[in-house]
């Protein structure tokens, strides 16, 4: 048996998240297909995290293992031209024995793209070529009160406030770095390394780019930051109130969950 390590993206809007379900269309439901259909083998490859429905991804990793003598490339090959479209391989390549794509993972990146519909002296509408893939938001945003906001986030915080309040969320302890969905012995301790946004210009106009760097986040956690954030951003409240949101440790206390269209797994670290 050979252990694979495959890095994929994918545009997740007509899937129901990454997790295979019972006659609903996901991803790794047809990455393993891809590869009956390909090798006759037909394993479960297990991914980094569990992206949800309609979130995409610029580096999600997916770990397996084959009987099939395959070169990479041949596999790479094979895979682009059996899977949907939405979904491609960007490389294949034979993993370290013992590696697996949840567990030896020690860092995440993700990224929340907000399309800016409005601007000062007229009106921007978000194109449908940009729809799939950004938050189209109306409210004016102040950068600076966005990143105001984002660097309460910094440091080992206990993120419970900021995690989805779905009663079937995983409950497991993992060692290290804490994969996504996952409560570790202290529910909801999470490192973030990084967090903070910045603007691009588009031809189409303005979008405000989250990034946040972490050993792990909690169901629907990146969409509840966004989504608080936001309303910092538009002075709906106020960047130092969050350390009493993250004290409270409820739900309730954080602002809303915002869309998963928004959504990149953009990238996973493991050690050298």
């Amino acid at each position: 048996m050979r252990n694979w390590k495959l890095t994929l993206a994918y545009d997740g809007t007509d899937f129901s998240g990454w997790q295979i379900q019972p006659g609903q269309p996901t991803i790794q439901g047809a990455l393993q297909s891809a590869l009956e259909r390909v090798t006759g083998e037909g394993p479960l490859p297990q991914g980094s995290g569990r992206t949800d429905a309609g979130v995409h991804a610029l580096g999600q990793v997916a770990s397996f293992l084959l009987e099939a003598p395959i070169p990479p490339d041949s596999l790479k090959r094979a895979l682009n031209r059996t899977l949907p479209a939405a979904i491609r391989v960007l490389c294949a390549e034979e993993a370290p024995e013992g590696f697996h794509a949840r567990h030896s993972a020690v860092a995440k990146t993700y990224e929340y793209r907000v399309f800016l519909e409005k601007t000062t002296g007229g009106e921007t509408l978000c194109p449908p070529s940009l729809a799939r893939y950004v938050y189209a938001y109306s409210w004016p945003l102040d950068l600076a009160r966005l990143n105001e906001a984002a660097r309460y986030f910094v440091g080992t915080r206990d993120f419970l406030s900021f995690a989805a309040t779905d009663p079937d969320a995983t409950v497991r302890a993992a060692p290290g770095a804490v994969a996504d969905d996952e409560l570790g012995p202290t529910p909801a301790i999470r490192t973030v390394y990084a967090s903070g946004w910045e603007e691009q210009h588009l031809g189409e106009g303005t979008q405000l780019v989250y990034r946040v760097r972490g050993n792990g986040f909690l169901h629907h956690m990146v969409r509840n930051l966004v989504g608080t954030m936001l309303d910092v951003g538009r002075g709906y409240g106020e960047a130092s109130a969050i350390p009493a949101i993250l004290a409270a440790r409820a739900r309730a206390a954080a602002g809303p969950t915002a869309p998963a269209r928004g959504l990149f797994l953009h990238s996973v670290e493991y050690a050298s």
